[in-house]
Protein backbone atom coordinates (compact mmCIF):
# COMPACT_ATOMS: atom_id res chain seq x y z
CA UNK A 1 0.00 0.00 0.00
CA UNK A 2 2.68 1.96 0.85
CA UNK A 3 4.38 1.41 -2.54
CA UNK A 4 1.22 2.94 -4.35
CA UNK A 5 0.55 5.59 -2.09
CA UNK A 6 4.61 6.76 -2.91
CA UNK A 7 3.77 6.22 -6.39
CA UNK A 8 0.60 7.91 -7.08
CA UNK A 9 2.45 10.67 -4.46
CA UNK A 10 5.34 10.89 -7.35
CA UNK A 11 3.18 11.05 -10.13
CA UNK A 12 1.37 13.95 -8.76
CA UNK A 13 4.24 16.09 -7.96
CA UNK A 14 5.60 14.93 -11.54
CA UNK A 15 3.11 16.28 -13.56
CA UNK A 16 2.21 19.12 -11.96
CA UNK A 17 3.91 22.73 -13.69
CA UNK A 18 5.57 24.64 -10.63
CA UNK A 19 5.54 28.99 -11.50
CA UNK A 20 7.51 30.96 -9.83
CA UNK A 21 6.76 34.79 -10.11
CA UNK A 22 8.96 36.24 -13.00
CA UNK A 23 9.69 39.31 -14.74
CA UNK A 24 7.73 42.70 -13.43
CA UNK A 25 5.99 41.61 -10.30
CA UNK A 26 9.08 41.13 -8.02
CA UNK A 27 11.44 44.07 -9.94
CA UNK A 28 10.25 47.06 -8.27
CA UNK A 29 9.31 45.21 -5.15
CA UNK A 30 9.46 47.58 -1.80
CA UNK A 31 10.64 50.56 -4.17
CA UNK A 32 8.04 52.48 -6.09
CA UNK A 33 10.67 54.83 -7.21
CA UNK A 34 12.85 52.17 -8.98
CA UNK A 35 11.84 53.16 -12.51
CA UNK A 36 13.27 56.89 -12.23
CA UNK A 37 10.20 58.53 -11.18
CA UNK A 38 10.06 60.69 -8.57
CA UNK A 39 6.93 61.41 -6.12
CA UNK A 40 5.88 64.60 -6.07
CA UNK A 41 5.36 67.10 -3.03
CA UNK A 42 2.19 68.69 -1.88
CA UNK A 43 4.37 71.80 -2.65
CA UNK A 44 5.43 71.06 -5.91
CA UNK A 45 1.78 70.43 -7.02
CA UNK A 46 0.24 73.47 -5.25
CA UNK A 47 2.87 75.41 -7.39
CA UNK A 48 2.02 73.87 -10.39
CA UNK A 49 -1.90 74.65 -9.92
CA UNK A 50 -1.28 77.88 -9.43
CA UNK A 51 1.14 78.50 -12.52
CA UNK A 52 -2.02 76.78 -14.29
CA UNK A 53 -4.71 79.40 -13.11
CA UNK A 54 -2.80 82.31 -13.63
CA UNK A 55 -2.06 81.26 -17.27
CA UNK A 56 -5.78 80.77 -18.22
CA UNK A 57 -8.09 83.71 -18.75
CA UNK A 58 -11.35 83.60 -19.28
CA UNK A 59 -12.31 84.98 -22.82
CA UNK A 60 -16.12 87.24 -22.95
CA UNK A 61 -17.73 86.86 -26.16
CA UNK A 62 -18.23 90.38 -27.92
CA UNK A 63 -21.83 91.57 -29.12
CA UNK A 64 -24.79 89.31 -28.26
CA UNK A 65 -24.88 85.99 -26.85
CA UNK A 66 -27.27 83.16 -27.81
CA UNK A 67 -27.92 80.31 -25.52
CA UNK A 68 -29.49 77.43 -26.89
CA UNK A 69 -32.83 76.55 -24.46
CA UNK A 70 -33.65 72.81 -24.68
CA UNK A 71 -36.68 74.03 -26.49
CA UNK A 72 -34.67 75.21 -29.39
CA UNK A 73 -32.64 71.99 -29.52
CA UNK A 74 -35.95 70.09 -29.57
CA UNK A 75 -37.35 72.04 -32.56
CA UNK A 76 -34.20 71.74 -34.26
CA UNK A 77 -34.06 67.74 -34.19
CA UNK A 78 -37.70 67.46 -35.34
CA UNK A 79 -36.76 69.80 -38.48
CA UNK A 80 -34.35 67.21 -39.39
CA UNK A 81 -36.84 64.38 -39.73
CA UNK A 82 -38.32 63.74 -42.58
CA UNK A 83 -42.14 63.39 -42.75
CA UNK A 84 -43.59 60.28 -44.16
CA UNK A 85 -47.32 60.73 -45.58
CA UNK A 86 -49.88 58.17 -46.13
CA UNK A 87 -51.59 58.24 -49.89
CA UNK A 88 -54.87 56.20 -49.62
CA UNK A 89 -56.07 56.38 -52.68
CA UNK A 90 -54.74 57.17 -56.66
CA UNK A 91 -54.50 60.40 -57.53
CA UNK A 92 -53.95 62.33 -60.97
CA UNK A 93 -50.61 64.41 -60.97
CA UNK A 94 -50.35 67.75 -62.90
CA UNK A 95 -48.64 65.97 -65.91
CA UNK A 96 -51.70 63.59 -66.44
CA UNK A 97 -49.53 60.95 -64.62
CA UNK A 98 -50.86 58.56 -61.80
CA UNK A 99 -49.42 58.11 -58.14
CA UNK A 100 -50.25 55.16 -56.68
CA UNK A 101 -51.57 54.13 -53.20
CA UNK A 102 -48.60 54.20 -50.60
CA UNK A 103 -46.22 55.67 -48.55
CA UNK A 104 -43.95 58.53 -48.98
CA UNK A 105 -41.51 60.80 -47.45
CA UNK A 106 -42.10 64.11 -48.34
CA UNK A 107 -38.97 66.60 -49.36
CA UNK A 108 -39.51 70.43 -49.25
CA UNK A 109 -37.41 73.27 -51.20
CA UNK A 110 -38.06 76.43 -52.01
CA UNK A 111 -36.69 77.70 -54.99
CA UNK A 112 -37.33 81.36 -57.00
CA UNK A 113 -40.11 81.95 -54.28
CA UNK A 114 -41.84 78.65 -54.89
CA UNK A 115 -42.27 75.50 -52.99
CA UNK A 116 -41.90 72.23 -54.40
CA UNK A 117 -43.07 68.90 -52.56
CA UNK A 118 -41.00 66.06 -53.76
CA UNK A 119 -42.14 62.54 -52.70
CA UNK A 120 -40.01 59.46 -52.28
CA UNK A 121 -40.59 55.38 -51.82
CA UNK A 122 -37.14 54.50 -50.36
CA UNK A 123 -34.40 56.11 -52.57
CA UNK A 124 -36.43 56.88 -55.65
CA UNK A 125 -38.06 60.29 -56.29
CA UNK A 126 -41.89 59.91 -57.73
CA UNK A 127 -43.17 62.81 -58.07
CA UNK A 128 -42.20 66.42 -57.64
CA UNK A 129 -45.15 68.88 -56.83
CA UNK A 130 -45.56 72.35 -56.94
CA UNK A 131 -46.93 73.79 -54.08
CA UNK A 132 -48.78 76.90 -52.48
CA UNK A 133 -47.46 78.48 -49.40
CA UNK A 134 -49.86 78.82 -46.84
CA UNK A 135 -49.75 80.41 -43.05
CA UNK A 136 -52.43 77.46 -42.02
CA UNK A 137 -51.18 74.81 -39.60
CA UNK A 138 -54.17 72.01 -40.89
CA UNK A 139 -54.62 72.12 -36.89
CA UNK A 140 -51.50 69.35 -36.92
CA UNK A 141 -50.45 69.02 -33.80
CA UNK A 142 -46.79 68.74 -34.85
CA UNK A 143 -44.26 71.25 -36.42
CA UNK A 144 -42.59 69.06 -39.28
CA UNK A 145 -45.79 67.28 -40.54
CA UNK A 146 -47.24 66.01 -43.94
CA UNK A 147 -50.89 64.54 -44.60
CA UNK A 148 -53.35 63.35 -46.89
CA UNK A 149 -56.55 65.56 -46.55
CA UNK A 150 -60.33 64.62 -48.17
CA UNK A 151 -61.99 67.80 -48.78
CA UNK A 152 -64.87 69.30 -50.75
CA UNK A 153 -64.47 66.51 -53.23
CA UNK A 154 -60.31 66.84 -53.44
CA UNK A 155 -57.55 65.33 -51.93
CA UNK A 156 -55.54 68.13 -50.48
CA UNK A 157 -51.42 66.93 -49.77
CA UNK A 158 -50.06 69.31 -46.60
CA UNK A 159 -46.76 70.05 -45.84
CA UNK A 160 -45.73 71.93 -42.61
CA UNK A 161 -42.04 72.50 -41.45
CA UNK A 162 -40.23 75.47 -39.50
CA UNK A 163 -39.74 77.24 -42.19
CA UNK A 164 -43.61 77.22 -44.06
CA UNK A 165 -46.64 75.52 -44.80
CA UNK A 166 -47.83 74.40 -47.80
CA UNK A 167 -50.37 72.25 -49.57
CA UNK A 168 -51.03 70.67 -53.22
CA UNK A 169 -54.58 70.01 -54.46
CA UNK A 170 -55.20 66.61 -56.06
CA UNK A 171 -57.78 65.03 -57.88
CA UNK A 172 -58.81 61.19 -57.10
CA UNK A 173 -58.72 59.01 -60.22
CA UNK A 174 -61.75 57.31 -61.38
CA UNK A 175 -61.90 53.61 -61.57
CA UNK A 176 -63.14 53.60 -65.19
CA UNK A 177 -60.71 55.84 -65.65
CA UNK A 178 -57.47 54.06 -63.93
CA UNK A 179 -58.38 50.46 -66.20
Amino acid sequence: MKKILSAIFIFLISCSNVVFAEGDLWDNFGDQNFYGNKAVSEKDFDKAIEAKKGKQKVKKPKGETFHQGNETEIINQKAAELPVVSITTDVKLPDDAILPTGHYQVISEKKDNKIYLKLYQGYFLMTKLEAFETLDDFNEPEINFADFIYEDGKYKLVFGSVDYNAYVDLEPVNITEQY
